[in-house]
């Protein structure tokens, strides 16, 4: 290993030389929806997908396990599968508790509509409708999320 800076050099400090302290309140906060913008984006993926997820009720799923399964099937098993372990993992790098939520809720839905693609809505007949209520939930902290950065100042804040 070879020694950049000399220990103790100008502006350097040996490790451990200071101690920081956790700050709480930073703790609590966003850690992927961290401003307005963001929230936004994710809020009207959120439709976007509820949308779809209404459009599948009127198209019935035979599923991949039961007889001839078109190519669309399976590309779509793949999408959902890159989706629901790209949401699984937001789910796991959030901070705080409704960031998760509305994460988990998102990959939920994600994983019954790839539970409704592979096994059909003959052996889960449930799904689609889960999926549909989860992400109908998800707006709805969505829209929770996207309102606490959306908070008015206090008066005695503003500028005379």
């Amino acid at each position: 290993m070879i020694l950049i800076t000399k220990w103790r050099t100008t502006g350097h400090t040996a490790a451990g030389a200071t101690h920081a302290t956790l700050n709480h309140l930073l703790m609590s906060g966003f850690g992927v929806l961290t401003n307005r913008k963001r929230a936004v984006i994710a809020l009207i993926h959120s439709v976007v997908f509820l949308g779809i997820a209404f459009h599948g009720f009127v198209s019935l799923k035979v599923g991949v396990l039961h007889g001839l399964a078109p190519v669309s099937d399976f590309v779509l098993m793949t999408i959902y599968l890159i989706v629901t372990s790209i949401l699984a993992w937001l789910v796991g790098i959030s901070r705080c508790s409704q960031e998760r939520l509305y994460f988990a809720l998102c990959a939920s839905s994600a994983t019954f509509g790839l539970l409704r693609t592979v096994f059909g809505d003959a052996a889960l007949p449930a799904a689609q409708y889960l999926r549909v209520l989860m992400l109908t939930s998800a707006v709805v902290v969505g829209a929770l999320i996207l309102r606490s950065f959306s908070r008015p100042v206090p008066e005695d804040a503003l500028p005379d």
